[in-house]
């Protein structure tokens, strides 16, 4: 019965942002409710829309949203934002934020499937080429992770040595044990992607100005990858930032890599060669790609859940995520000895 109650407002709240377009909505539909974020669906002059409520304050929606904007207005397959009645892509009613977009109706992409994870891959590289070129408007909160990357890993290194340090007075069972039995052997591979990091264009690569960089997704999978007869769209443009296209091919290469069997060369040969069909990738952003995946941000992402979220984290994944770190030095290096991917 509160669901239903809870639906009833939700449908109201939505009719009266809509007015805000001018729009008196048919056939409204929530799609999905988690928190604060929240999706309509609904008819309208015999088109489909999705109003979308966003997480993130106005500064911020303001940077993605606009972002959103001068993608499809480069080309790039996203789903098109409807202004409203001021000629605003934002609408703020009620301390929320609100942004119109046109449905986009096609086949969520399988990432498991390697014809799927092929057109997902060039259609994120078409997204990037398309988000070239973006400033952001007056009053936007700007996104960059440009020239961070340095004093990112060794913020994240230092914990790791600091976590071991604190461990011995935390309550962590056999978890903390673990955590002391790997940490060591995770350290030095740390260590050895700062150091490549130094001696790596990195720093003369991220000097240019941040429109000259790709926004990336950040959190690009299943379910923003959407196959509209030929044309892949990618949904969900809420995060995006400045940086360089290995933020989101790292991700794309080790999810792939735990969900396979482990780290393989020709994988991540494979996964780069279909994002080059979308858009080319320098020798150096290459060799930042690999840098990037050797650091081992997979382990830090399991620890850092126990040590800084205090939430419980099984002996076994932190067993799981040593050995997967431990696994791609040789591969990893491999490929920097040549010169990257």
């Amino acid at each position: 019965m509160m669901e239903q109650h809870s639906n009833t407002n939700l449908t109201e709240l939505a009719v009266k942002v809509l007015a805000e377009y001018g729009i008196t909505p048919q056939q409204v539909q929530i799609v999905q409710n988690k928190g604060l974020k929240t999706l309509w669906k609904f008819s309208y002059g015999g088109e489909v829309f999705c109003l979308k409520r966003l997480r993130h304050p106005l500064e911020r929606a303001l940077f993605s949203v606009n972002a959103q904007l001068h993608i499809h207005g480069n080309g790039g397959n996203v789903p098109p934002v409807v202004s409203n009645k001021n000629g605003g892509a934002v609408t703020f009613y009620g301390d929320q934020v609100f942004v119109l977009y046109g449905w986009i109706d096609g086949r969520d992409l399988n990432f498991n499937n390697q014809t799927d994870l092929a057109m997902a891959v060039e259609g994120l590289a078409r997204m990037h080429r398309a988000s070239i070129g973006y400033r952001p408007p007056e009053g936007a909160r700007v996104s960059s992770k440009l020239g961070k990357w340095p004093d990112q890993y060794r913020s994240m290194r230092n914990n790791l040595a600091q976590w071991r340090e604190a461990s011995p007075q935390r309550e962590l069972g056999s978890s903390h044990g673990c955590y002391l039995k790997h940490v060591g052997s995770v350290l030095e591979i740390a260590d050895m992607a700062i150091a490549a990091l130094e001696k790596s264009p990195y720093n003369q690569l991220t000097s240019m100005e941040q429109e000259q960089f790709p926004l990336c997704h950040q959190d690009y999978g299943k379910g923003n990858a959407l196959l509209k007869g030929r044309d892949v769209y990618v949904l969900d443009l809420d995060g995006v930032t400045y940086d360089l296209a290995a933020r989101d091919l790292r991700k794309i290469i080790g999810k792939q890599s735990e969900d396979g069997d482990g780290w393989n060369k020709d994988r991540i040969g494979r996964i780069v060669g279909w994002y080059e069909g979308g858009r080319k990738l320098s020798t150096e952003e290459k060799e930042i790609l690999a840098i990037d995946l050797l650091f081992p941000h997979w382990f830090f992402a399991e620890v850092k859940n126990m040590y800084k979220k205090n939430k419980p984290v099984p002996a076994s994944k932190i067993e799981r995520a040593a050995a997967f770190e431990k696994s791609k030095v040789p591969v990893i290096s491999g490929l920097l000895a040549g010169g990257g991917p």
